[in-house]
């Protein structure tokens, strides 16, 4: 069928439930199974530095398969691909919940990662075919929920699982999901064409050596203490010299692997870029909150969740809101608005403190969810409104992959931020501290100790590392609000769609 005719398909709605099933799904498995790693440490027997595995096994697969979306749905039909997705994604899961050593599980963490790793861009470029152009917009709403709400929920979904059954039912909860996946986009998505194509094998070698090397390098970075260790070393320059040569070879091949004519785009590209800067800032700050409610306050579990939810709640108003928006208002305009909203939330982040209430965690959630909705509905939409439906896999592969690798960086920047701001908070707050100090003399007496004594000076100690453990955190979230402020200006690099609502959707001038 031709991307015109699948507009047409009689069960648009139930066919848009099963792709975003299958998308939620993987898109939780990204982050639902970090809180799990001590259960799975002592049932798998493996050391501290080992089960770290877990995790990058399965992004390190996803994004080396990513990029061969386009070609695989190409050579076999993107129907056909979806439903091979969603069944390995699912027997994968239901393995790696039975899994009884290290080994196995990363061995099927692997496996989730290869199947799994088309679902994204395929849901994407589903989505937008189903639809006509003037209903793009809460398409793209309602295909960036799950990509946006599904990471902010992984961690609290994942805690409750653990704590409540087993940390095997974080794998095993998708056997249900996948299923009714499968089954309804086998009943309901029509076949698609087949279409040959030459295959580069170089350049798809280069690109994954590029980004397998690269997810390597920041997922083990903080571990290995980066650049002090000969592996991040070599994954850096194995990351550089393959990215060189896949340039190089892409512009001199007859037939690159990634088409050119995507890059030809000038909205695509944008949002391309755009995307990249505001994963940086979505998984980033996924990351730390967490931490700061457990650690520093002190909170379960399921309190957490509770506390983090309103941020996604957030998100899925704004994104129900800017779909219907986009019929009316420039989006660029929108954009505007959400990334003001986002640097917002995070400027009132960086007023945190470790005896704070719930609050301030629950209020700046909300302004920055739904300052990334109203970002991301729209960067979508006009990203791909210029794109040849032909390219449309294609180019979603790439622009998932965009979003990951902007993910991963983001993560990493604020991991190495915050673990030597901590240490240089720390040392900086102790020199100032002395026995004679007016603060500490009166601590000491409320407590009942002497200034002086080695047991009170383990007290101030902790004191200090929480105080400096705070600092550095606040400093990660003034780093992503710069962030979201230095994406302001790529708004310029955007052209509005003349009109959403009828025909092909063609640039204005300006």
């Amino acid at each position: 069928m031709t991307p015109a005719e699948l507009t047409d398909v009689p069960h648009r709605g139930l066919l848009s439930i099963a792709t975003m099933l299958a998308v939620i799904m993987q898109v939780l498995d990204t982050t639902i199974a970090n809180v799990a790693l001590p259960s799975m440490q002592g049932s798998l027997g493996a050391a501290q530095d080992t089960i770290n595995w877990v995790l990058t096994s399965y992004i390190v697969a996803s994004a080396i398969v990513m990029p061969l979306t386009g070609w695989i749905a190409d050579a076999i039909g993107r129907n056909r691909l979806f439903l091979i997705s969603v069944a390995g994604f699912t027997l994968a899961s239901c393995l790696c919940g039975m899994a009884g050593s290290l080994t196995e599980m990363v061995a099927f963490r692997v496996l989730q990662g290869i199947f799994g790793a088309s679902l994204a861009p395929l849901s994407q470029a589903v989505l937008l075919d189903i639809n006509p152009r003037e209903r793009h917009g809460q398409a793209m709403a309602l295909w960036g929920a799950g990509i946006m709400v599904a990471p902010v929920l992984g961690p609290t979904l994942g805690g409750w699982l653990t704590d409540s059954f087993d940390w095997r039912w974080v794998f095993y909860i998708n056997v249900p999901v996948g299923l009714l996946a499968f089954l309804g986009i086998a009943f309901t998505m029509p076949a698609s064409p087949r279409r040959h194509r030459s295959f580069d094998f170089v350049g798809f070698a280069f690109l994954g050596l590029f980004v397998g090397a690269l997810q390597l390098m920041l997922d083990r970075g903080e571990q290995l203490d980066w650049f002090s260790s000969p592996e991040i070393i070599v994954e850096t320059a194995l990351a550089a010299a393959a990215l060189w040569c896949f340039i190089v070879h892409s512009a001199t091949a007859e037939h690159p692997f990634i088409p050119p004519q995507i890059f030809r785009d000038r909205n695509y590209v944008a949002a391309s870029i755009f995307t990249f800067a505001i994963s940086v800032v979505l998984l980033a700050t996924t990351a730390l909150l967490p931490p700061i409610l457990q650690r520093i306050m002190g909170f379960p579990t399921v309190t957490t969740g509770l506390v983090l939810a309103p941020r996604g709640i957030g998100t899925m108003i704004a994104m129900l809101l800017v779909g219907r928006l986009l019929r009316f208002v420039d989006p660029r305009l929108i954009i505007v608005v959400g990334l003001g909203l986002t640097a917002w939330g995070l400027w009132g982040m960086t007023g945190f403190t470790p005896d704070m209430d719930s609050w301030p965690i629950i209020y700046t959630g909300v302004a920055m969810g739904f300052g990334l909705g109203l970002v991301f509905v729209p960067m979508s939409t006009v990203g791909f409104a210029t794109l040849p439906p032909q390219l449309r896999t294609e180019s979603a592969a790439l622009y998932s992959l965009v979003r990951n690798i902007g993910s991963s960086i983001g993560i990493s920047m604020v991991s190495v931020v915050l673990t030597r701001n901590i240490q240089v908070n720390h040392a900086e707050l102790a020199e100032r501290l002395t026995a004679f100090s007016p603060g500490v003399d009166a601590a000491a007496h409320a407590v009942g100790m002497n200034a002086s004594s080695s047991q009170f000076a383990g007290v101030i100690d902790q004191i200090t590392t929480l105080q400096a453990t705070m600092i550095a955190y606040v400093d990660d979230f003034k780093l992503m609000m710069y962030v979201s402020l230095a994406a302001l200006p790529l708004v310029f690099l955007l052209r509005k769609p003349r009109t959403i609502a009828q025909g092909p959707v063609i640039p204005d001038a300006e």
